[in-house]
């Protein structure tokens, strides 16, 4: 028996938030999709706790296991860490 796994990556979040990565272009993340691959892709340090943490989260919420407002604050949290909050 094979097991579907559902997931929705066009999970929104009711507001976004807004970080300067890399050349400090104000970027709009609007959801655990795109936070999620902020994160794995562009993220300036992949070794903080909290960057982990918000992977963990975001992944969650797309697969439906976890809540995306949580996922949204767990990002918040990476991005203070990192100092890329604006």
């Amino acid at each position: 028996m094979e097991t579907v796994i559902k997931a929705d990556p066009d999970i929104r979040w009711g507001v976004p938030v807004f970080v300067r990565i890399g050349n400090g272009f104000l970027e709009r993340i609007d959801g655990p999709k795109a936070a999620l691959e902020a994160l794995t892709h562009r993220w300036p340090s992949q070794s903080q706790p909290q960057s982990a943490a918000a992977k963990c989260r975001c992944a969650d919420a797309i697969m439906h296991h976890g809540n995306a407002e949580l996922a949204r604050r767990t990002f918040i949290d990476a991005a203070v860490a990192a100092k890329v909050l604006s």
